[in-house]
């Protein structure tokens, strides 16, 4: 009854955020969201993993560059946050507000009727990637997403998705995205957090556990592992690119071709980072060790 009630209370705080941001024109939500971000975000405890992780993958930046990426990750966060409500309206093409690059080569995998992987990560407003996405492909992409803890907030969220086609994350949605990939239909997966059960994967220099589903669901399915990127501009304006496939390492060796492949998807998002390292989510606990990375 207790974890009934907190979930429920829980639920409604959401809600009235929630709402309150849907009250609001787009850029303003967002302008709220990152002042609200910025302001109190560094002042959390969570702050310090991300310095801690900051000072590790990039032992080049100063304390100052650090802060300033923090506060940026804090900013970009709340904005991510406040927009959660206006997805459909950022997303509309009427409105112009998502620059796309590159977008015909997944309409063209629609026609193919050939199944492909895409992947990104946490970046700039991922949601809205994933609303991209789903926006180009239609029915003919799955994605993925992780399950609230909390039955009404996931259903809130859901809500907010739209009519996107998703599983969660799990063994019971690892079983359909095979069956997607079997009929000939494309997943999209974020890729860049930490998997316990995972493999040791070079990221910033560094072992991070990584999951291989991507890599093990291409060589399986003989499909492209494609990267989908999303940028945020300036306010709530972004630009998403489909990117060339990932080069799969093709020796026989199927464990070391997974862990070639991975190293190559590890790279793209590292570069993407290194490019907005204030548009990452530095909050994951996403290196288990400090240790350098093995060599492929």
């Amino acid at each position: 009854m207790r974890s009934h009630v907190a979930h429920l209370a829980e639920a409604a705080g959401l809600v009235g955020v929630m709402a309150m941001f849907a009250s609001l024109p787009i850029d303003g939500a967002s302008a709220l969201g990152g002042f609200i971000g910025r302001t109190a975000g560094p002042r959390l405890g969570a702050s310090r993993r991300a310095l801690r992780n900051l000072q590790h993958a990039m032992p080049e930046n100063s304390d100052a560059e650090n802060r300033r990426i923090l506060r940026g990750m804090w900013d970009n966060l709340g904005r991510a946050i406040a927009e959660y409500p206006h997805l459909a309206g950022i997303s509309d093409s009427g409105v112009e507000r998502v620059e796309i690059v590159n977008g015909d080569a997944l309409t063209g995998l629609t026609f193919d009727g050939k199944p492909s992987v895409l992947f990104g990560g946490h970046l700039a407003n991922w949601e809205i990637c994933a609303s991209t996405v789903h926006s180009l492909m239609g029915t003919s992409v799955l994605s993925v997403y992780r399950a609230a803890n909390n039955p009404w907030v996931n259903r809130l969220m859901r809500w907010f998705h739209g009519e996107r086609r998703a599983v969660p994350k799990g063994s019971t949605g690892g079983r359909e995205l095979v069956r997607h990939l079997r009929h000939g239909g494309s997943i999209a997966m974020l890729v860049d957090q930490k998997q316990n059960d995972g493999i040791a994967v070079p990221f910033f220099g560094l072992d991070a556990m990584t999951a291989p589903a991507i890599a093990r669901f291409g060589y399986r399915f003989g499909c492209p592992i494609i990267p989908v990127r999303v940028e945020r501009l300036k306010g709530a304006r972004f630009r998403f690119t489909v990117m060339a496939p990932i080069e799969m390492a093709e020796t026989g060796n199927a464990a070391r071709d997974v862990l070639a492949t991975m190293t190559r998807v590890n790279a793209v998002l590292e570069g993407w980072i290194r490019a907005r390292p204030e548009q990452w989510l530095w909050l994951h606990s996403r290196w288990p060790t400090w240790r350098p990375a093995t060599q492929v």
